[in-house]
């Protein structure tokens, strides 16, 4: 007779971290064929993971709440469902945020899940996009917040809006709309941290508000030649050391990085403002494109996770 019990606890990417990375694995790498580089990324270790496990202590399932509000990365062993074992997880996810006083949950479903989770109360929204070479949609959810507990409002994602821009003016408009949509989240990959385009006080008191907008928050910067900023007295750079535990940066090193020849912004909502030409104004992005903006955060995060502090900037935060 086959066991059907499981249970669903809470569990620390510190502690689980290979178990949880066992199912993801089996789920997502072998069985969809999601590339190992676009399965990892840096918000495992600040999101609340659930862990399913057989009665025997097995791992069978597992799902993660991100900081941005977001319910990702859902996968359940192939023998284990139909068995309500992804209901659970969700169901657990879902008082995790509730307890933390949220009003609305975003996920990016797969096209096969789309009733699963609204089931569950969530709501397909806008079109068909592309993710990790699987085809997703967005679904949103509002919650009721937990009994005690006051609830957060969680403002909008904004509706996909293409940017473009073809001189330094239109530039900056684009990345202050990106900065502005930011919940708590911002990416920026640059060669020199273009003075035209970041060193204005309308882009910093953005960086200013991420910085200050709760516990989690934070901007990461990749940034290409540092002794250029700091020569230049870039006053991000002068914000950056100040807080130092929200503003982070690193350089680029490997070969394969040094050379990429792009800059880019990223927000936390889905939004980004990409330029082919680090030395040119022109670029295009869109205030919500999940798609293209998984791709560009992905690549962020593997030139992160190879690259290093650089000493002019330890010398300037001193």
């Amino acid at each position: 007779m086959i066991d059907e019990s499981f249970r669903v606890e809470i569990a620390s990417w510190e502690r689980d971290r290979e178990q949880l990375r066992a199912v993801r694995e089996s789920v997502f790498i072998v069985e969809q064929r999601v590339r190992e580089d676009e399965e990892w990324d840096a918000l495992d270790a600040n999101s609340v993971h659930a862990l399913a496990r057989a009665g025997d202590g097995t791992p069978i399932g597992t799902g993660r709440l991100t900081p941005e509000r977001m319910i990702g990365r859902m996968a359940v062993l192939k023998d284990w469902r139909g068995r309500g074992v992804g209901d659970a997880i969700l169901r657990t996810l879902l008082e995790q945020a509730r307890s933390r006083g949220w009003r609305e949950l975003e996920l990016h479903s797969q096209t096969h899940a789309i009733e699963f989770y609204q089931r569950h109360g969530f709501a397909r929204e806008g079109d068909e996009f592309e993710e990790a070479g699987v085809a997703h949609f967005t679904m949103r959810a509002q919650l009721e917040p937990a009994e005690g507990r006051p609830a957060t409002a969680l403002p909008a994602v904004p509706d996909s809006e293409p940017l473009g821009a073809a001189t330094a003016l239109e530039a900056q408009a684009c990345i202050d709309r990106i900065a502005r949509d930011a919940r708590h989240h911002l990416w920026i990959y640059s060669r020199n941290l273009d003075r035209a385009l970041l060193d204005r006080e309308a882009f910093i008191d953005q960086v200013r508000r991420l910085s200050l907008s709760g516990r989690g928050a934070g901007v990461r910067i990749l940034l290409h030649e540092p002794a250029t900023a700091v020569r230049d007295g870039h006053r991000l750079l002068h914000f950056a050391a100040r807080l130092s535990s929200y503003v982070q940066l690193r350089k680029p090193v490997a070969d394969q990085d040094r050379h990429h020849p792009a800059a880019f912004v990223l927000n936390d909502v889905g939004g980004y403002f990409h330029r082919t030409l680090a030395s040119r104004f022109d670029g295009e992005g869109n205030r919500h494109g999940p798609g293209r903006h998984r791709q560009l955060l992905e690549f962020f995060n593997q030139v992160w996770e190879r690259g290093e502090e650089d000493p002019e900037l330890r010398r300037m935060a001193i």
